[in-house]
């Protein structure tokens, strides 16, 4: 059973979120604020997942993610809050969470999103992504598509896992430019598509996945 670890200092919500994942066959442990999450990581738990909200008295959210990532790197981080201002998405992803959701909260999309970061843990522990043909190795970020190789560079083979990761879910140029490319100056959004137009000529050949884009947004893989 997987174990999920859900930080909220609202009271009522925290019990409802438990008692939710509770009966969709998950081990919820509910903490009112991050210094009673540190105790119940560090007395000998291992969880699968974390919830956290963002603001909460003492330690807020981005601290304590912060600190949960320095530790443990692959852990799945989301956040659950009432700020839906960029800067705090955008603060959130850098430091490293995995996704983000404002309330209110609608349980049943929070139960899908915490399956899909389950699965997504699951291959990022594998260190291969495998669909079809094609094999993403994150050891060697190396790509094969039939057993021949395809030369990626690092950043082509970290978008291409990033996609592949999530099918069907969409990520902007903004998304991709922030965690890929840091902050580095002289690149803008436009960048992205010309990497997207090269994994689509590298990969042409290959049926088992499609780079789509959504227009007006950025780009999204569909596995065929």
């Amino acid at each position: 059973m997987f174990k999920i670890l859900v930080v909220e200092d609202d009271r009522e919500l925290n019990r409802s979120v438990c008692t939710f994942l509770g009966r969709n066959g998950y081990e919820a442990v509910g903490c009112l604020g991050a210094n009673e999450a540190y105790d119940a990581m560090y007395g000998g738990t291992v969880f699968d997942l974390i919830i956290s909200d963002i603001m909460m008295p003492g330690i807020d959210g981005f601290e304590f993610a912060e600190t949960v990532r320095g530790l443990d790197s692959d852990i799945p981080i989301l956040f659950m809050t009432a700020r839906d201002d960029f800067a705090a998405k955008q603060r959130g992803f850098r430091i490293g969470i995995d996704d983000y959701m404002t309330k209110p909260i609608d349980l049943e999309e929070l139960l899908l999103r915490i399956m899909a970061l389950l699965r997504r843990a699951r291959v990022a522990t594998s260190h291969k992504l495998e669909i079809g043909s094609l094999t993403l190795d994150a050891d060697e970020h190396t790509a094969y598509v039939g057993g021949e190789e395809i030369s990626l560079t690092v950043r082509e083979f970290n978008l291409l896992y990033k996609l592949l990761s999530y099918p069907k879910k969409a990520f902007t140029r903004s998304q991709l430019m922030d965690e890929f490319w840091d902050g580095e100056t002289g690149s803008g959004p436009r960048t992205v598509d010309v990497y997207m137009t090269k994994l689509r000529q590298k990969f042409a050949d290959c049926e088992d996945f499609e780079i789509v884009t959504v227009h007006g947004l950025g780009y999204k893989a569909v596995l065929k």
